[in-house]
């Protein structure tokens, strides 16, 4: 279970890298936004999600014990991601910022409990 944290670690973190770069592009160029953009976000920050509910399973079922700052960082990416979506009709006009620059944070934030968890 500890291998399967690390590894949709490493994915989600890419992933959600990929996919605040892609959305940044789109509020620049224009031709890059659509459905395939959306999709792709969904899934990256989909798996940044389940990455956090592992980690949950980790600490509750398994009695694991983590550095109480790796766990801290994983609770904020959890409280990121709500959040960008909380504002996505507020922010309408700057839709592409909004997704691409909160992305990039949680997948710094993803970047930050993995140096704590090693």
């Amino acid at each position: 279970m500890i291998t399967l944290h690390l590894v949709v670690a490493w994915c989600a973190v890419i992933g959600t890298g990929i996919a605040g770069a892609w959305a940044l592009l789109a509020n620049f160029v224009p031709a890059v936004r659509g459905k395939p953009m959306w999709w792709f976000m969904a899934l990256a920050q989909g798996l940044m999600i389940v990455q956090v509910v592992l980690g949950v399973i980790l600490l509750a079922g398994l009695d694991y014990e983590a550095h109480e700052r790796h766990v801290f960082y994983g609770f904020l990416t959890f409280i990121a991601i709500g959040i960008i979506y909380a504002y996505r009709q507020q922010m309408e006009h700057k839709l592409f910022l909004l997704y691409g620059l909160g992305t990039l944070f949680v997948m710094g934030l993803g970047i930050r409990a993995m140096s704590f968890a090693l």
